[in-house]
């Protein structure tokens, strides 16, 4: 199986390493992290935008593809295949009974748990951002 993205620490140096397509790209010097030692007891995937409400309304800018989770395939974006890597170096499927979604605000964004074949754990998210019912 081809790990297409992943995080990792480094044993001997520390460091957090990003690695895409079995290629390491980058790390994060593992000094930053000041509360996260050797592992994490938690995996955050989804999107994030800034609301500064500049001009009086929520923000334009919008999150992932711009369309909403509902719009499904070819239209939300998505994330596929959640796993991560256990401490024994495993890699393991994310248990979708065991996520827990968070949506600030389901009228400018939005996520869907899929159900698409193939695509192990997933989800849809995304939205456009200021609208008619996202002021």
């Amino acid at each position: 199986m081809k790990k297409w993205k992943m995080l990792f620490q480094d044993k001997k140096s520390g460091n957090w390493w990003l690695r895409i397509m079995e290629i390491d790209v980058g790390y994060w010097p593992g000094s930053i992290f000041n509360k996260l030692s050797d592992r994490g007891d938690t995996v955050f995937w989804g999107g994030e935008i800034v609301n500064s409400g500049s001009q009086g309304h929520h923000t334009s800018t919008q999150m992932g593809s711009g369309h909403f989770p509902s719009e499904g395939y070819r239209k939300a974006s998505y994330v596929r295949n959640l796993r991560y890597v256990d401490e024994s170096r495993a890699i393991k499927d994310a248990d979708p009974h065991n996520l827990a979604p968070l949506v600030s605000r389901p009228e400018c964004y939005d996520l869907q748990m899929g159900n698409i074949n193939n695509y192990g754990t997933h989800f849809f998210y995304s939205g456009p951002g200021f609208s008619d019912k996202c002021k």
